[in-house]
């Protein structure tokens, strides 16, 4: 996809999701920690767990190693972020813009990420066990030593990924079919 209708895809999702944009509010982040990355794009090893990011715009941020766990963050765009080492547990990330974005090592265990935009992520070694992926477009996507088993890639769209050593069991293909036990590196 090139950038033109990367942006039209990102400024139709920000659309729809208008109503949605909230920052801030509810949860047990640590207040100075999300001022800091709005006012300097960065926050590395930053407790930010529950916050609220709805439509926000973190292209290139830095949130290596960041506490995002529970927050939720619909229609956000971590374009470009590096957010090694993250913590995104039960993150809400539907509609979600994370192209090109470094998640290696990130535990995205229970996150919601129906329809994210995941072109050219980088999951590689990323614990994405019990994750909702449906519907999500994942193309040159790295998912190499991932984990996702129980993981629901239903109905998404994968082109030119990378599963070697990816743990499939339990997880639901994009056709449905549930991964046997012990599938690594392709759904058996």
């Amino acid at each position: 996809m090139n950038i033109w209708s990367r942006k039209i895809w990102a400024i139709t999702a920000m659309a729809a999701l208008g109503c949605l944009l909230t920052i801030g509010a509810a949860g047990a982040y640590d207040q100075d920690d999300l001022d800091k990355l709005l006012q300097t794009n960065e926050c590395r090893k930053c407790d930010l767990s529950g916050v609220r990011l709805n439509g926000a715009d973190l292209s290139r941020a830095d949130l290596t190693g960041v506490d995002l766990t529970g927050a939720m963050m619909t229609g956000v765009v971590l374009w470009k972020a590096a957010m090694g080492g993250a913590k995104l547990s039960g993150a809400t990330l539907v509609a979600a813009d994370l192209a090109e974005a470094n998640l290696n090592g990130a535990n995205l265990s229970g996150a919601y990420m129906s329809k994210a935009y995941l072109d050219k992520t980088n999951f590689v070694t990323a614990n994405l066990s019990g994750t909702d992926l449906y519907g999500a477009e994942l193309y040159k996507t790295n998912l190499s030593g991932a984990n996702l088993s129980g993981a629901d890639l239903f109905r998404a769209f994968m082109h030119s990924i990378n599963l070697s050593g990816a743990i499939l069991s339990g997880a639901k293909w994009t056709n449905g079919k549930i991964c046997a036990e012990g599938s690594i590196g392709e759904c058996k």
